[in-house]
C-alpha cells in the first residue's frame, strides 16, 4: 500500500493553507470585534443602572459614591479585575454622555410610553472599542465628539490615530472652511467627499515630519520628509488618497515640467497634484498650478474621470491674492497653509466661533 504522506507535496497545499489561514484570521478578528462591541454595550447598560440607582438616593452625591464602592467590591469578587470604582464611574459617565446624544430618540420614546407611564431607555449603536470611548468622552462638544466617533469608525482609526487627529484639531480645521449647515453635517455624517473642496484642509499639520518651526529647510527637504513619512502624510490628507509619484515629469513644446507630488483620489475619481512652497504663495505659483491642472485634464485623465485638483501647500498665503488670481467659480485650484507644529485648539476654536457668528 503506497505511503499517502510521501505522495503529498507541501507546495501543493500551500494555496489551501493560505485560504484556510485567512479564513481563521478573519473569523478571529470578527470574534474580537464582536466581544469588544458587546462589552461597550454592557458598560453602557451598567452605567444606566448605576444612574437610575443613584436617582433613588436622597443624598445623591454621597449615596452614589457609597453605591459604587460596594458594587465594586461585589463585582470584583465575582468577576475579577475591571470593576474598580474608577471604571464603574467611567461607565456611569459613559451612559450620561451618550444617552444625551440620543435626545431626539429619548423624546420619541417618552412620547410613545407616556400612556403606559414608563419611559424606555434610548438605544445607541456603538461602533468602537471601549478604549476609544474613554478618549471620546473627554471631548466636551457633542458635535465634535460625534464627528471623531464617525471618522474613527469609517477610517478604522487606532486609538493613537484618534489622539493625533484630535491634537491636530482636525474638526476645527475642517469646520473653518464650511458654513453652519456644513459644520452641522460633519457631526451628523462625518466628512462627506462630494466636491473638490471637501478634500482640502487649511491648514495641514505636518508635525510628524520632525521639521522644527524655526529651522531653515528647502522644498526638496520638505518633499523628502513627506516621502519618508508617506503613511502619516496620507492620513493627514484624509481618506481616499492613493500615492502616484513624486517629481512626476511631463513635457510639451520641448519644455519639461515636474509636479512635486501626484495622488489619485478614489472617491472623487480624479488626480490631485501637490506643489510644495516653503515661503508665501505667489500669483506665479497659482498660474503654474493652473497649467499643471490643465495639462492633466487634457492629456492624462480619461473621459470618465473627473477634473484634476491642484493644491499648493505653502508656508504663508495672502487670501486676497489667491482670490483675485483664481477664477470666481474656481473649484480646482487651492492654496493651503501647512505648519510643522500642532496648532492651538483654543485659537482655532476662537476663530471658528467668530466665523459661525458672522
Amino acid at each position: 500500500m503506497p505511503n499517502i504522506s510521501a505522495l503529498i507535496n507541501p507546495e501543493n497545499t500551500a494555496d489551501l493553507f493560505e485560504k484556510v489561514a485567512l479564513l481563521i484570521s478573519d473569523a478571529r478578528r470578527k470574534v474580537v470585534a464582536t466581544v469588544n462591541l458587546t462589552m461597550v454595550h454592557t458598560y453602557f447598560e451598567i452605567g444606566r443602572m448605576i444612574v437610575e440607582e443613584e436617582q433613588q438616593g436622597k443624598e445623591r452625591a454621597a449615596y452614589g459614591k457609597a453605591v459604587l464602592k460596594e458594587l465594586s467590591v461585589q463585582l470584583s469578587r465575582e468577576f475579577g479585575k475591571g470593576f474598580s470604582v474608577e471604571n464603574l464611574d467611567r461607565m456611569r459617565f459613559f451612559y450620561k454622555t451618550y444617552s444625551l446624544t440620543n435626545s431626539s430618540t429619548a423624546l420619541t420614546n417618552s412620547e410613545e410610553k407616556e400612556e403606559g407611564g414608563k419611559q424606555e431607555t434610548p438605544s445607541r449603536d456603538f461602533m468602537l472599542s471601549w478604549s476609544h470611548y474613554i478618549r471620546l468622552m473627554r471631548i466636551e462638544n457633542p458635535a465634535e465628539r460625534r464627528f471623531y466617533e464617525l471618522e474613527c469608525a469609517q477610517n478604522n482609526w487606532s486609538l493613537k490615530e484618534l489622539q493625533r487627529q484630535f491634537d491636530s484639531a482636525l474638526y476645527e480645521r475642517l469646520a473653518l472652511s464650511r458654513d453652519k449647515e456644513q459644520v452641522k453635517e460633519l457631526a451628523e455624517k462625518g466628512l462627506q467627499l462630494q466636491r473638490p473642496q471637501d478634500v482640502v484642509k487649511d491648514p495641514y499639520v505636518l508635525e510628524f515630519l520632525g521639521l522644527k518651526e524655526e529651522a531653515v529647510y528647502s522644498e526638496s527637504i520638505l518633499e523628502h520628509r513627506i516621502i519618508d513619512e508617506l503613511q502619516q502624510f496620507l492620513l493627514e490628507l484624509g481618506k481616499g488618497f492613493t500615492f502616484v509619484g513624486r517629481q512626476v515629469r511631463f513635457s510639451f513644446d520641448d519644455k519639461h515640467f515636474r509636479v512635486d507630488l501626484v495622488f489619485y483620489h478614489r472617491f472623487l475619481r480624479c488626480f490631485v497634484l501637490l506643489d510644495l512652497k516653503i515661503g508665501e504663495v505667489s500669483h506665479q505659483d497659482l498660474g503654474q498650478m493652473q497649467m499643471y491642472v490643465n495639462y492633466y485634464d487634457r492629456f492624462v485623465k480619461t473621459d470618465d474621470e473627473n477634473p484634476t485638483i491642484g493644491i499648493i501647500l505653502c508656508k504663508e498665503k495672502n487670501n486676497a491674492l489667491v482670490e483675485i488670481t483664481l477664477p470666481k467659480e474656481n473649484s480646482q485650484i487651492f492654496a493651503s497653509k501647512y505648519q510643522t507644529f500642532l496648532p492651538s485648539k483654543e485659537e482655532l476654536k476662537a476663530v471658528l466661533n467668530e466665523t459661525m457668528e458672522d
